[in-house]
């Protein structure tokens, strides 16, 4: 294990005040772990997948989104036209990693343009597939996942234009072996998820204190952009922009809608004593990606802990997040998995909402799609996809529970991010099971 590694490690191990790595230091994790997934997985992945050649075309600033995680740590973007070629031969396991380029990808993947023999780019192409002579050539095109989708329509035209009629007849789509490279989590990759996901939480926990939330003063929106700007703060980015719910002894009810588009937030809607707040959240750091949602309750003058109620919901919302995840089996799709857990959370009276989605690379990653907020009968397509081992997944669903006190329905909106292998499923970091508590 390298020195980047270890540090790593070490950082993990501290129980607070985990740091930051350098921008220096995170370009050498980045590709380590990129150089562990080419030289290790990607040969795995093609021959699983029946996959001799996959050929990746993109250019700058219209990139795949595949070809984002195949470049080194100091490549901000494609350039030019950036073509790699990857070809696995299963029974010579001969394997290469080739750029149609002028100069090599980083220190993995060698350029491979003769230019004075090729002046022309799609000449030394086909001359590379001419040379190896693939049974099937991959290219990124995908009915079902836009992050497999990558190759636009003029590139793909000028591709195939390149080819022989015997190489274009073995033009298939990637998406089997683009999916698996972009949901399968490497062993390094799970030495680093652990911290990211108690950096969030971390986070998490210090905007739903006393320090930040100010009741009667403090709103739903300065605590959103409190967070927001935490985030860079401690040297972080975010794929999406956080979000903050108030439920409360009121007679406004709870809105799909509103809750997952981020529309009809009032900047005037001040944070009480009494307030069950939410709160959606996460970050990217070292080209991983967060996915949390957990809750808050504002103790009232004299309180020392949440109502009986609100903690017995959030129980209940738990108790969902395992029928959920007892469901989780090798090659079972995600509308199989939907289907299961609602049946069983309908049979334990648990009025259900399921909509878990992988998690890596991608906040809304590739892999299977168990159910949206507004497809709970099934998702066709990416729902129909089977779940692997080595996959991370955000738990995220929420359970409508009708409390008497405040004569009116809430919902415990959870969401937390696990890992599914061989041994069965784990969260990552552990979960909430305890409501935070602001004021104490």
């Amino acid at each position: 294990m390298k020195k980047y590694f270890y540090y790593i490690l070490l950082l993990s191990s501290l129980q607070s005040n985990a740091q930051v790595l350098s921008l220096r230091d995170q370009a050498k994790v980045i590709d380590e772990v990129l150089a562990d997934r080419l030289n290790n997985l990607l040969p795995q992945l093609m021959e699983k997948n029946e996959i001799d050649m996959w050929v990746m075309i993109t250019r700058e600033y219209n990139e795949d989104p595949i070809i984002k995680t195949l470049l080194p740590a100091t490549w901000i973007s494609a350039r030019r036209r950036t073509i790699l070629v990857f070809y696995y031969n299963p029974q010579t396991k001969v394997y290469t990693k080739s750029a149609i380029a002028r100069y090599n990808v980083g220190d993995q993947i060698e350029a491979a343009w003769d230019m004075k023999k090729y002046p022309n780019q799609w000449d030394a192409l086909n001359a590379l597939v001419e040379k190896y002579q693939p049974n099937k050539i991959a290219v990124n095109t995908s009915e079902n996942f836009a992050h497999a989708d990558g190759m636009d329509h003029t590139e793909y035209q000028q591709f195939i234009q390149t080819l022989s009629d015997t190489y274009k007849k073995k033009v298939v789509s990637s998406e089997p072996l683009a999916v698996a490279w972009l949901e399968t989590r490497t062993k390094k990759e799970m030495l680093l998820y652990p911290q990211l996901i108690k950096m969030s939480k971390d986070i998490i926990a210090e905007g739903f204190s006393s320090k930040v939330i100010k009741p009667g003063i403090t709103t739903s929106q300065d605590l959103v952009w409190w967070y927001r700007q935490e985030i860079i703060k401690r040297g972080f980015t975010t794929w999406f922009h956080p979000s903050v719910e108030i439920q409360r002894n009121d007679e406004v009810k709870f809105d799909h809608l509103t809750a997952f588009s981020n529309k009809g937030y009032d900047s005037k809607n001040i944070i009480q004593q009494g307030d069950l707040l939410h709160v959606d959240f996460g970050i990217t750091y070292l080209r991983l990606n967060t996915d949390i949602q957990e809750h808050a309750y504002v103790l009232k003058t004299k309180e020392k802990d949440a109502p009986e109620f609100l903690k017995s919901a959030m129980v209940t919302g738990n108790r969902l997040q395992d029928i959920l995840t007892d469901q989780f089996k090798l090659d079972k799709t995600g509308n199989q998995i939907l289907a299961d857990a609602l049946a069983q959370a309908k049979k334990e009276n648990i009025a259900a909402t399921i909509y878990t989605h992988p998690i890596g690379y991608h906040g809304h990653a590739a892999g299977p799609t168990i159910g949206l907020w507004d497809q709970q009968g099934g998702v066709p397509g990416s729902g129909d996809f089977q779940m692997h081992y080595n996959t991370a997944y955000s738990i995220e669903l929420n359970a409508a529970i009708e409390i008497k006190e405040w004569k009116k329905t809430v919902r415990i909106m959870l969401e937390q991010d696990g890992f599914f292998d061989d041994a069965g499923f784990k969260y990552i970091n552990g979960r909430q099971t305890k409501l935070h508590l602001v004021g104490n």
